[in-house]
């Protein structure tokens, strides 16, 4: 890859890892007709891992060193096993899916607040702002629906999602710590051989492995592997290798507003004023944070 190509990727790069993982949320909805949640992103890891391992050898990728596999192992974890199994846990006891992004967006805050004195990565007082920012506009998203007076909130549910949201915080300082100079495609493979494996174990204990391969499950599938597990989170990883962990993790301030614009096209949904003002307000603040630390 020549300079000018590096660095037109590297200008793009946020944006393609925002829109790809936004759709996540609208998969989701698919992937859980005739599958049970933690069955399908057990599947669904194994796969990817079994794809990029494949990758690797074909291209005879560097490989890690074993201290190397261990951290992307940890990374991982929280990452993928407790990131998206406890949303998914959330989402299937019922939580709405305004309390789910509100408490999500907790993620970029928690992660900059961390940063600091973990990596030595400390935010200006305008990236202060744009974090302000961008969790002002999670909070409009999702007004409308907070507002709602027959709104239930299990408490099992709220918990599944706050430690989703600290796996993912918790994942993300990890791999930017420990994990910087470790090869992607190995060190993906060793994240999602071991969160398959852990998804597997509890989906089996929880009696939630039931899976049917229709072809909603499968197309679902097929987009969860090729676009949100390969495409999307080596674009997050590489991003992760290059830049502050603040400035990666503000991008999660976008994808409610993204998804509500996705379930408005897909599913016919009302995307009300609140939201689009929310987020134009998240933009807003996301632009603060990332081009701040670019420069």
């Amino acid at each position: 890859m020549t300079s000018a190509s590096s660095r037109a990727f590297a200008g793009a790069a946020p944006w393609i890892f925002v829109v790809l993982w936004s759709t996540g949320f609208i998969v989701a909805r698919y992937a859980t007709r005739d599958a049970d949640p933690l069955a399908f992103l057990a599947v669904r890891l194994a796969v990817a891992a079994l794809v990029l391992a494949l990758i690797a050898i074909a291209t005879k990728a560097p490989r890690p060193s074993r201290p190397a596999i261990g951290w992307s192992a940890v990374a991982g974890f929280g990452i993928h096993a407790l990131y998206l199994g406890g949303v998914f846990i959330a989402i299937d006891l019922g939580l709405p899916s305004g309390v789910s992004a509100l408490i999500g967006g907790l993620h970029p805050v928690v992660t900059a607040l961390a940063g600091g004195p973990l990596l030595g990565e400390r935010l200006t007082r305008i990236q202060w702002v744009g974090v302000g920012f961008g969790f002002i506009g999670v909070v409009a998203v999702v007004a409308e629906r907070l507002g709602d007076p027959s709104l239930s909130v299990p408490v099992a549910a709220v918990v599944s999602v706050s430690l989703a949201t600290i796996g993912m915080s918790a994942g993300t300082l990890v791999q930017r710590r420990r994990c910087a100079n470790v090869p992607l495609l190995w060190g993906t493979v060793a994240q999602y051989g071991v969160s398959a494996s852990v998804l597997a174990v509890v989906a089996i204990a929880t009696r939630q492995a039931s899976i049917a391969f229709t072809p909603t499950t499968l197309w679902s599938l097929a987009w969860s592997v090729g676009v949100l597990s390969i495409t999307a989170v080596l674009t997050m990883l590489w991003l992760l290798q290059h830049r502050a962990a603040a400035s990666v993790s503000s991008l999660f301030f976008l994808f409610p507003a993204l998804s509500a614009v996705e379930a408005a096209m897909l599913f016919g949904e009302r995307l009300p004023i609140a939201a689009i003002v929310g987020f134009g307000v998240a933009i807003a603040g996301v632009a603060l944070v990332t081009r701040s630390a670019q420069r």
